[in-house]
C-alpha cells in the first residue's frame, strides 16, 4: 500500500480547477468507462470530516480490516503512528481498499495531534473513561478524528492525555473489550450514518477537492501513474 506524505496533498497544487478537469479527463482515457464512473460517483460519499488514527497496531490483519472499513464507509484519511509497531497490512484482507484510503505516517502521536489539530479537527480517543461519550451521542458538528490503540494495551498515556474527548461503545457481555478492527467499523458505522444523515454537516468534499481526489485514484489505477500524470502535466 503506498503511503501518503502531507506534501502529497499538494502533488496537483499548482493547477488550477480547469487545469484539473482537463487532466482528469485525459488521465481518465486510460482507465476503462467502468472505473472512471465508479470515481465519478463513489467521490460524492468520500469524507474527511471523520479521520481515523491508529497507534501502534501490529496485527496486520487489523490494520488492513481497518482500511477496509475506511474505504466501505467513505473515510478518506487514516493517520497512523508507529513509533513501536512497524504498520503492515495484509493485502488480503484490505482485498484491494488500500488503493483508495490514503494514510499517512506520524513519528509520535504528538506530532499526529498536533497535524490534526491545525486542520480543525477534534481528537477523540476510543476507550472507555469517566468522561466518555457513547458513540451514538458523540458531537459531529466539526470534524472529528477517532483514535483507535494498540490490540492488547490499547492507547498510550499521551495518546490519552492529549485527546479532546474520549468515547465508547455500548457492550453487554463478559468480554471487556472489542477487537481493535470491530471497534473501528462500529464507531465508523455509527458516525458517517449520523453524519450523513445531518444536513447541518458540511461532510462532502467540495467541487476541487473532489477532483483532486479523483486525479490521485487515477494515479492508483494507472501503470506508473505518478510518472504518467507528471507527462500529462508538463504541458500545463
Amino acid at each position: 500500500m503506498p503511503e501518503r506524505k502531507i506534501a502529497d496533498k499538494e502533488f496537483f497544487g499548482g493547477l488550477s480547477l480547469e487545469q484539473k478537469q482537463r487532466l482528469y479527463d485525459n488521465a481518465g482515457e486510460m482507465i476503462s468507462d467502468n472505473k472512471r464512473q465508479l470515481f465519478d460517483r463513489l467521490i460524492q460519499f468520500r469524507t474527511r470530516h471523520i479521520a481515523v488514527v491508529l497507534e501502534n497496531i501490529y496485527q496486520s490483519h487489523n490494520a488492513s480490516a481497518v482500511l477496509r472499513s475506511c474505504d466501505c464507509f467513505g473515510v478518506q484519511d487514516v493517520h497512523v503512528v508507529e513509533d513501536r509497531n512497524p504498520f503492515n497490512p495484509a493485502g488480503d484482507v484490505a482485498v484491494g481498499s488500500s488503493k483508495w484510503v490514503d494514510y499517512y505516517k506520524h513519528s509520535d502521536i504528538k506530532a499526529a495531534y498536533r497535524h490534526l489539530h491545525e486542520k480543525g479537527y477534534r481528537i477523540v480517543a476510543t476507550l472507555p473513561h469517566e468522561n466518555d461519550t457513547m458513540i451514538g451521542d458523540l458531537d459531529l458538528s466539526q470534524p472529528v478524528a477517532l483514535v483507535f490503540g494498540t490490540e492488547l494495551t490499547g492507547l498510550t498515556q499521551d495518546a490519552i492525555d492529549g485527546a479532546d474527548g474520549y468515547v465508547k461503545i455500548p457492550m453487554y457481555g463478559f468480554t471487556e473489550s472489542f477487537n481493535i478492527s470491530v471497534c473501528a467499523a462500529l464507531s465508523l458505522f455509527s458516525t458517517t450514518e449520523r453524519m450523513r444523515s445531518n444536513p447541518s454537516i458540511r461532510w462532502q468534499m467540495d467541487e476541487e477537492e473532489q477532483l483532486t481526489q479523483k486525479l490521485h485514484w487515477c494515479m492508483q489505477a494507472i501503470r506508473n501513474g505518478e510518472e504518467v500524470m507528471k507527462q500529462l502535466m508538463a504541458d500545463y
